[in-house]
């Protein structure tokens, strides 16, 4: 399941996964899908692959990434389900791992990214001199 707000990438998606039988792809916002559309403990893994930064103070309210998305990943996530977080923005980066350890319903564990292809925007900030920041969390609350 590909979730993502703009037409112009949903329709860049439709056309790569065209001869894949097993891909859905919604034009929404990720966090309404993943707090109002996802049965709880019905995703084993979630990406969330260099989403938007930010970076000003004034917008941080607009990053997905707060504590009440990562409340919602974790209903979402089976037991140790994870949640696999790339950015070239170290702040934001710190801001998250900030958060997770907040949550209770999460353990960061180490990072790998071996099986992964690398993404547009990956290149993009790798031609630019950017370090890529990874980041993994596991699903580890028993109660739903």
């Amino acid at each position: 399941l590909g979730i993502e707000r703009l037409l112009g990438r949903i329709r860049g998606a439709t056309r790569k996964a065209a001869k894949i039988a097993n891909v859905r792809l919604l034009r929404m916002e990720s966090s309404y899908a993943v707090r109002y559309l996802l049965p709880a403990g019905s995703v084993e893994t979630f990406y969330l692959l260099f989403p938007d930064p930010w970076p000003k103070r004034r917008h941080w309210r607009r990053r997905i990434v707060t504590e009440d998305f990562l409340s919602a990943i974790s209903q979402a996530l089976v037991e140790n389900g994870t949640f696999r977080i790339a950015t070239d923005q170290r702040e934001y980066f710190e801001k998250i791992k900030e958060m997770a350890r907040a949550n209770s319903n999460f353990a960061i564990i180490d990072a790998t990214v071996a099986d992964l292809p690398v993404t547009k925007f990956e290149k993009t900030f790798r031609a630019q001199g950017a370090s890529i920041h990874w980041l993994e969390l596991r699903e580890i609350s028993h109660v739903r």
